[in-house]
């Protein structure tokens, strides 16, 4: 691969990734390139301006930042880097060799337009001693976190394999025992950040990796906040921290006190996404998204898959249930229906947590239609069974009143 050809790479993921053009547009001029003339040589980023996909000043301003931020790499004291691999909101990541122990490594890097704003360092630093707190399996390790030539960079272990999203992009939808046997270890992971009172925020199908063992990996501390630093829970007091599709309704709210179950929540719609190949919620803007999680009533999995059993179904409607208080009230709790699902048996703590869920409507005479104003034959016999309790207790306390009366 030539020079050129690798510049042209290089430049084309940073303007994709910086939502200058987007991956139709680049595959459209890489087609066009392929027709150069070798005498009249034509470089990508000049395409990409002929055709108005990224301007003139774009080009510039692009080509400066991936000249400084490959410099900036470079200069990591310890670690050879190979490549870039990925990019988010705020940072860049690269594969690079970890030379003392010879090892392979990820290493996140804080550009410097954010390495200048002391408020992005604070919680880049913040996210490495998260990380750096988190000792567990189906975690992405940290190793490093430090600063060099005024970049500021976080060295953790690097994860050989594909995120959840880039299936669900892909159009795979998730069968009910693989789901689960994902989530039961992204679970694992939940229940391990929880007891060293860590909340990830975060979690969603992006954040959760898989190696090409079919270890299941919970990535990127870049929100997470321990449940006892009030000074930051004040200070975050009222904002909407978190993904819109998989959002937990007091996180939305901005509630101070956000604890494991914002995760569960998280865990629930990610979980939801996997077995229906659709998001909870959709709406035009985020907005919107957000408003529906706090409000609309969320269409039972198993009537978008009808593939998938009462139980999974019920475990995910008390995973996502909008008062916190309704959730499982830990991720050892959730683990317990989810390894009942796994052996094929019915999540008690679920079928509990739903029946009364029932009850506690009919009791308000609430309408108990599904979204789609379908019954299931064991729902109707539920609910049927369900009012003859609620008769018989009415008619028992009657009876007492009348013998009291009479006495």
């Amino acid at each position: 691969m030539t020079t050129e050809t690798n510049y042209d790479t290089l430049f084309g993921r940073n303007a994709v990734d910086q939502g200058l053009c987007t991956k139709e547009e680049l595959k459209y001029a890489m087609e066009k390139l392929k027709g150069r003339a070798k005498e009249n040589p034509v470089m990508l980023k000049d395409m990409l301006v002929a055709l108005g996909f990224v301007t003139k000043s774009q080009a510039k301003r692009l080509i400066i930042h991936i000249k400084q931020n490959k410099s900036a790499v470079q200069q990591i004291p310890g670690y050879k880097i190979l490549g870039k691999i990925g990019a988010g909101a705020m940072a860049f990541v690269y594969k690079a060799q970890q030379i003392s122990l010879n090892r392979i490594v990820a290493i996140k890097l804080l550009p410097q337009r954010f390495s200048e704003n002391p408020e992005y360092v604070r919680r880049f630093y913040k996210e490495g001693q998260a990380a750096g707190k988190l000792h567990h399996n189906n975690i992405v390790q940290a190793i490093d976190v430090g600063e060099s030539g005024g970049y500021h960079y976080f060295v953790m272990e690097f994860v050989e394999g594909k995120t959840i999203s880039d299936d669900l992009v892909a159009g795979h939808v998730y069968g009910e025992q693989e789901a689960l046997d994902i989530i039961i270890q992204v679970a694992h992971a939940l229940e391990h950040a929880h007891s060293v009172e860590l909340v990830h925020r975060d979690v969603k199908p992006k954040n959760i990796m898989i190696t090409s063992e079919g270890v299941v990996k919970l990535a990127d501390m870049g929100l997470a906040r321990e449940t006892t630093d009030i000074e930051a829970a004040e200070s975050e007091k009222g904002k909407a921290y978190g993904t819109p599709y998989y959002i937990a309704p007091e996180q939305i709210r901005g509630a101070v006190d956000i604890d494991g179950r914002a995760d569960i929540y998280g865990l629930g719609a990610t979980f939801y996404h996997m077995v229906t190949g659709r998001v909870p919620f959709m709406a035009d803007d985020s907005a919107g998204i957000m408003k529906k999680h706090l409000r609309e009533r969320l269409i039972p999995p198993d009537h978008i898959n009808t593939s998938l059993s009462a139980g999974l179904s019920e475990v995910i409607e008390v995973m996502m249930a909008k008062d916190r208080e309704d959730r499982y009230k830990n991720a050892k709790e959730l683990l317990v229906d989810l390894e009942a699902l796994r052996r094929g048996e019915t999540p008690l703590q679920a079928h509990k947590r739903f029946d009364m869920s029932m009850l506690e409507q009919l009791e308000q005479g609430e309408n108990l239609e599904r979204p789609d104003n379908e019954y299931t034959e064991e729902m109707l016999n539920k609910y049927k069974t369900l009012v003859i309790v609620l008769g018989a207790v009415s008619g028992i306390s009657i009876l007492i009143i009348i013998l009291m009366a009479v006495m």
